[in-house]
């Protein structure tokens, strides 16, 4: 039988390549439309084939953070508002990180963490960040503090996405990982075409990674809920 909740992924690939066409085209009037309409998308296919288990801090904590991330949408549409727009992204990636822990077979206790392993394994993530942030650091002004909180949290979302390697499934493991990848470049991107050096591919390139991202997630998320039924 088929699943009668694609229709929202349908939504979502429309908006995404509705919204890509306009960038295309510099039509960002009606941007205004198509943009908020791709996580819309996501958040209605997540909370449908969630409904059963809505009350677990899993589906709550993924749920939160499309919530959050579309508002943030919305809220960088405007650039005075870039700052509320970083901190509803800040809490969208909280709720993930909560929702990574919880989509994996084996939490694990905190006297039993390898900090070092883990910190080497990490690595590449760090220096990706720090390369980041050495770039944006002259023209960020007053948004220092916020911007270093944020890449914080991001690094440590990516982080908890890839510990959880051996304590999932590969499928679900891998599309959350790369996912959180595509996040992690986005916003990357969308750093340095800010604050170092703006370039013109560069929205194309912010919301085309966004969007894979935010898919594979959902997509990641939903493989541990089948692999759990």
């Amino acid at each position: 039988m088929r699943d009668k909740n694609i229709i929202w992924l349908y939504l979502f690939l429309a908006a995404t390549i509705a919204d890509l066409a306009f960038l295309l085209e510099g039509d960002y009037t009606t941007r205004y439309f198509t943009k908020p309409l791709i996580l819309l998308g996501l958040i209605l296919y997540f909370y449908q084939i969630t409904k059963s288990i809505s009350s677990t801090i899993l589906t709550k904590s993924i749920l939160g953070a499309l919530i959050f991330s579309w508002l943030g949408d919305i809220l960088l549409m405007w650039p005075h508002l870039f700052v509320f727009g970083l901190g509803s992204f800040l809490m969208a990636h909280i709720c993930y990180i909560i929702g990574f822990r919880f989509a994996q077979d084996k939490i694990g206790r905190l006297d039993q963490f390898n900090f070092v392993k883990s910190f080497f394994f990490n690595l590449p993530i760090y220096l990706a960040a720090a390369i980041v942030f050495y770039l944006i650091n002259p023209n960020l002004g007053a948004l220092k503090i916020p911007v270093i909180a944020y890449i914080i949290v991001i690094v440590s979302m990516v982080a908890t996405a890839r510990e959880r390697f051996g304590k999932c499934g590969s499928a679900t493991f891998w599309q959350v990982f790369i996912g959180s990848l595509f996040f992690f470049a986005s916003d990357g991107i969308l750093a340095i075409n800010r604050f170092y050096s703006s370039f013109p591919e560069s929205e194309i390139l912010i919301m085309g990674t966004y969007a894979i991202a935010q898919l594979l997630i959902v997509m990641g998320i939903r493989s541990y809920l089948i692999s759990k039924k």
